[in-house]
């Protein structure tokens, strides 16, 4: 048993900072509650720009030797951690329900997907090679001895999310250290205990490479550092679009991979089933307290079935349980912090001063800001042209699959997007018309797989994600040539 699960009290569980394999308490810490009952769950310590320095030049001598580490010994890291991390799942799945108020059902299957993110990055970096280059080709060309190898960029840092606090962190770091890098993890402040937990397991295997991994805390300050130092090659971030922008500005010559906001979009046609889509559309919508990039907001439907979807996609919120994290049947628990709760509340506050109605939900209940549904929704309410992160969704009437279109695409973000239909006419249409990094057919767009490549287009980011393609955003092409 993972030795941070054996307290005997009953107090929070404090988060450490990692230079390296070095591990370092601070006097100053910072309460972590549970959103649902105001528990102080976990602390972590206060760092500043002085530690985030000190961790990448921990990372930087130590990038020197992993890129030097065998590929077996990487491997065989990765798989160690895996298995560590189901022996332990129950108690992970805890400790993500504490800090962010993930229902337990939904955090054991985060706890699976992160096994299997780092196992499918172990069985990645098999093929992780390049090829052989015919330089005799051209006229011009020479007969030689040519090919590309695929080498690690160096140091990577990493800054990810609340909604997914423990899988997003493996997305990153399973491929970075996996690829033979050094890694400065800067987890969310909403969950950092689940981030050190985890970082522990990648730290005290016996295959790990001394002081690859550091772990340090914060917001502003400490990512402004890690952000704009010169010594990171590479910064992988998943967050809001604001702070992206903030990134791209301050991150100097480096390879920048970003994985941002969404406003993520369905279209039921006519042919489409009502009732599977209904069901299905309100997992999309309310999966996680709406709380995911790819959260379905918006959903276009065809006129002539629009009431009858609109009643079953409420009757179907309606038997949605929401309250308790800790309950295995609860689908729904509140939103990470009562700012989130209050930033909901005031959206559909407005969208209703601009006509709106909601159809069902929209005001809290019992503390939990519930799954709302809004109708009568027009394309210039700011309910539907932002990204709300909040168990809400629009519905908006269209006359065809040429408007849907249309309006599914006038947005700044572009990550996914899905289509319910029964015509192959339409599907192949789709396809190639949605202006996203990913297109679902017959499901919501929140559906992910880990092994699938996933990143958006325009203001949703640059790069992928998923095992291979992150491989890919943290090694770098050395072309060879021998004579």
């Amino acid at each position: 048993m993972f030795d941070i699960f054996s307290k005997v009290d009953d107090s929070p569980n404090i988060a450490k900072v990692y230079f390296g394999s070095s591990v370092e308490d601070r006097d100053e810490l910072i309460d972590i509650k549970n959103p649902y009952s105001k528990k102080v769950v976990s602390r972590y310590p206060k760092c500043d720009e002085n530690d985030a320095k000190k961790a990448l030049e921990v990372a930087q001598e130590a990038s020197k030797v992993a890129k030097k580490t065998p590929l077996h010994k990487r491997v065989a890291w990765l798989e160690d951690v895996a298995s560590k991390l189901r022996e332990n799942s129950d108690e992970f799945a805890k400790i993500i329900v504490d800090e962010v108020a993930k229902p337990l059902s939904f955090a054991k299957i985060e706890v699976l997907r992160c096994a299997e993110t780092i196992e499918l990055t172990a069985k990645e970096l098999i093929n992780l090679n390049g090829e052989t280059i015919p330089t005799d080709a051209t006229q011009s060309g020479r007969d030689s001895i040519a090919y590309y190898k695929r080498v690690p960029v160096g140091v990577v840092t990493a800054i990810t999310p609340f909604n997914f606090p423990l899988n997003l962190v493996a997305h990153k770091i399973a491929p970075a250290l996996g690829a033979g890098n050094a890694v400065v993890l800067k987890p969310t402040p909403e969950a950092p205990m689940t981030a050190y937990l985890l970082a522990k397991l990648f730290i005290e295997s016996e295959y790990a490479v001394p002081n690859a991994l550091s772990v340090v805390y914060g917001d502003a300050e400490v990512g402004a550092e890690l952000v704009k130092n010169q010594i990171p090659r590479v910064i992988s971030f998943t967050g809001s679009a604001m702070v992206g922008k903030i990134i791209m500005q301050n991150a100097g010559i480096k390879k920048v991979a970003l994985e941002l906001g969404g406003n993520a979009a369905t279209f039921i046609d006519e042919s489409a089933d009502i009732k599977d889509a209904a069901k299905k559309c309100a997992f999309g919508s309310f999966y996680n307290s709406g709380q995911v990039c790819i959260s379905l907001q918006r959903i276009y439907i065809h006129e002539n079935i629009y009431d009858e979807f609109a009643t079953a996609l409420a009757d179907e919120a309606k038997e949605l349980k929401i309250g308790s994290p800790y309950e295995e049947d609860t689908f729904m628990g509140p939103l990470i912090n009562e700012d989130a709760k209050l930033r909901a509340a005031r959206w559909v506050a407005s969208a209703i001063d601009e006509g709106a109605k909601a159809l069902y939900g929209g005001k809290e209940v019992d503390g939990i800001f519930p799954p709302t549904v809004m109708t009568d929704v027009t394309d210039d309410m700011k309910i539907i042209c932002e990204e709300v992160f909040a168990p809400i969704v629009s519905l908006v009437k269209v006359s065809s699959y040429e408007e849907a279109i249309k309006k599914i695409n006038n947005s700044p973000y572009g990550l996914q997007y899905s289509i319910f239909t029964n015509s192959l006419k339409n599907t192949k249409s789709f396809i190639d018309d949605a202006d996203a990094g990913g297109v679902v057919i017959n499901d919501i767009p929140t559906v992910r797989f880990d092994i699938q490549p996933y990143g958006g287009v325009k203001q949703s980011g640059i790069g992928k994600e998923g095992p291979k393609f992150a491989l890919e955003e943290f090694t770098e092409i050395k072309s060879v040539v021998i004579f």
